[in-house]
């Protein structure tokens, strides 16, 4: 099994595009949700948290306080920095355990909806294959101004806060082109499923566990043969 890294900007597109993905059958795991997660009450990320941070960024009810600790971070590397390594390897561990629940089952690959792919790229090198889903700048403009009910000026402002699309085509393998209609989006989402699910990717990974495997069952059956007596 292969891992794909889907990524988007604001009003590009990217749910819709993951809710064929997942029409089709396709296993996703949504990488900010796990990030959510792990910081939950109870998981050492959390306590780690608090330990670095102070019981300021917590809210009544023992949750992490995103608002405070973010900007307890806003533009110090450092903090930043620190809670990076506090966080990520919890996120890698969970997205783990994720993959491999889809491994067990088959499925050839699994898409990792992670909307800071290129800007972070920490998460990069797992990466067999990754995808943009990407919209002209006018029509993420109009779209988001629509959706949010954004002003002009407002509207620009959070485009600008991310890095722009046509930054994240350029470094991406695959591209799927939203800025028309959705038809023609849904047939490349398609035909990208199809092609993913060509590949043979996943060959050595299963490959490599299936002699494992097999590996395993024959040391197994030998043990078994020297350990209980002979009839």
């Amino acid at each position: 099994m292969f891992l794909v890294g889907l990524t988007g900007g604001i009003a590009s597109g990217k749910s819709s595009v993951i809710q064929v993905f997942q029409q089709l059958g396709c296993a996703v795991i949504d990488v900010d949700v796990i990030a959510r997660h792990v910081v939950q009450p109870g998981y050492p990320a959390h306590r780690r948290i608090v330990e670095a941070f102070g019981t300021e960024v917590l809210l009544e009810n023992g949750d992490i306080n995103r608002k405070v600790l973010g900007d307890l971070i806003f533009n110090q590397p450092d903090r930043r920095h620190l809670l990076n390594t506090i966080t990520h390897p919890e996120i890698r561990k969970e997205m783990m355990k994720e993959t491999f629940k889809y491994f067990l089952r088959g499925y050839r690959y699994v898409i990792l909806d992670i909307p800071l792919l290129f800007e972070t790229k920490q998460l990069l090198k797992y990466m067999a294959h990754t995808v943009v889903v990407y919209c002209d700048r006018d029509t993420q403009l109009a779209r988001l101004m629509q959706r949010n009910h954004l002003n002009r000026q407002d509207a620009e402002a959070r485009i600008e806060a991310q890095l722009p699309l046509k930054d994240k085509a350029r470094m991406a393998r695959h591209v799927l082109d939203n800025s028309g209609e959705w038809s023609v989006t849904k047939r490349q989402v398609v035909l990208l499923h199809a092609e993913l699910e060509r590949s043979l990717e996943y060959l050595p990974l299963r490959l490599g566990v299936l002699t494992g495997l097999a590996g395993l069952a024959g040391l197994l059956y030998l043990l078994t043969r020297c350990l209980l007596p002979s009839p």
